[in-house]
């Protein structure tokens, strides 16, 4: 196994070794939308040891596990984002939008911070779809247009820079709605009186900011940079 540099950005970081990608989350280091810092700027800033981190990440991310998709050329990469993310999206928040509302109908009176939750959520929601619909409408198809005439088709990557440059705002907000998120329910910590349906909750939560901060990392840090010139 190879040391963990200090001086890696956090984004290529968890390109080369994804295995890493819950520890990070777990550190509270944004390798998605802030994965352009150095391991050692990204801790400075949260104000952790980078020495006991790096121990960390070589304890609980033992193996060296290059990601398939790493390789993937964008054609290939906007297939799999679609193919992974997209369709998890579009099972989970419907699923989570309505857990969230037969949690606060047994616990809102006890925990009264469930309609905050509920209200990030929502906004998270409203971002998201339709973000996915621009990528899966506008910009995929865009993209695989370019690829599959090697760059001579009726637009020159140059036109990307545009809705690229929105996906990233969107991305931004996106981020801010999650870190929001973490903080309304305590690093997604169930109280010690919720049910099993508290609890799946805030499991589905959890598995969305980590499944959502790979998917940014995967277009912010790879699809996007390799698509304009």
């Amino acid at each position: 196994m190879n040391p963990v540099e200090t001086t890696i950005a956090l984004s290529e970081l968890v390109t080369r070794r994804p295995d890493v990608a819950p520890v990070l989350e777990a550190l509270g280091l944004d390798y998605c939308c802030g994965g352009t810092r150095s391991l050692t700027e990204a801790c400075a800033d949260a104000g952790l040891d980078v020495d006991e981190v790096v121990t960390r990440l070589s304890e609980e991310s033992p193996a060296d596990a290059p990601a398939d998709w790493a390789s993937l050329g964008p054609a290939e990469l906007v297939d799999h984002i679609e193919h992974i993310h997209h369709s998890y999206l579009g099972h989970a928040l419907p699923r989570l939008s309505e857990l969230l509302s037969r949690v606060i109908d047994a616990h809102a009176e006890r925990h009264p911070e469930l309609h905050d939750v509920r209200a990030t959520f929502e906004e998270l929601r409203r971002d998201l779809e339709p973000h996915l619909e621009k990528e899966e409408e506008i910009l995929f198809p865009m993209i695989r247009e370019l690829h599959a005439t090697q760059g001579e088709s009726r637009f020159h990557s140059g036109s990307l820079q545009a809705p690229i440059g929105v996906m990233r705002l969107e991305h931004d907000r996106a981020g801010e709605l999650l870190a929001r998120l973490r903080a309304q329910t305590s690093a997604y910590t169930p109280p010690s009186d919720g049910c099993a349906s508290y609890q799946a909750l805030y499991t589905g939560l959890a598995e969305l900011e980590a499944d959502t901060h790979l998917h940014i990392h995967k277009e912010n840090n790879l699809l996007f940079p390799a698509v304009v010139s």
